[in-house]
């Protein structure tokens, strides 16, 4: 458990040029609260303890201004930088080494219950205010401008910007 801490804490002070120290992060950065936050909400859900999963996930959003709702699956390194305004929807998937800005939405295009949120796989960069909606898929590595809204599956490796975004390169 300590060492996903200590993980955590040390891929936000390599992303962030603002971190001074690890320590700073640790006891000072909402982003990093979350999701340490969200892997306790994760577990109480899928041991079955859905109300305490909820409660708890709405406090953690009360706390640090990141709404992660507790069924969402979050991989390694996950970093959420300044952290107000992120919504993460029940179904969304975010693979290991992702790093999202401040007010960015991983939001749902249905009221059906199936998969209805975005799939961020490895090493996606995600601007701040983008809005990803629906079962999509952002491949590995891929980036997205901020204030982009993307509503399409987005190639491994691309850049994409701009309301609907399009890929740049």
């Amino acid at each position: 458990m300590f060492s996903r801490l200590r993980e955590d804490t040390r891929a936000m002070c390599d992303r962030d040029p603002a971190a001074r120290r690890c320590l700073e992060v640790a006891l000072t950065y909402p982003g990093v609260h979350a999701v340490w936050g969200h892997r306790v909400t994760h577990r109480l859900w899928n041991a079955g303890f859905r109300l305490l999963a909820r409660l708890l996930s709405h406090l953690i959003r009360l706390l640090t201004g990141v709404e992660i709702h507790p069924a969402a699956t979050i991989g390694r390194r996950v970093t959420i930088d300044h952290g107000m305004g992120v919504v993460i929807g029940e179904t969304a998937e975010i693979g290991d080494d992702v790093h999202m800005y401040h007010g960015v939405t991983l939001g749902g295009d249905t009221n059906e219950p199936v998969k209805r949120h975005p799939t961020v796989e490895d090493g996606v960069r995600i601007g701040a205010n983008a809005t990803l909606l629906g079962d999509i898929t952002i491949g590995e590595g891929a980036a997205v401008g901020a204030g982009s809204v993307v509503t399409k599956d987005v190639e491994s490796g691309a850049t994409v910007v701009g309301v609907p975004a399009e890929q740049v390169d």
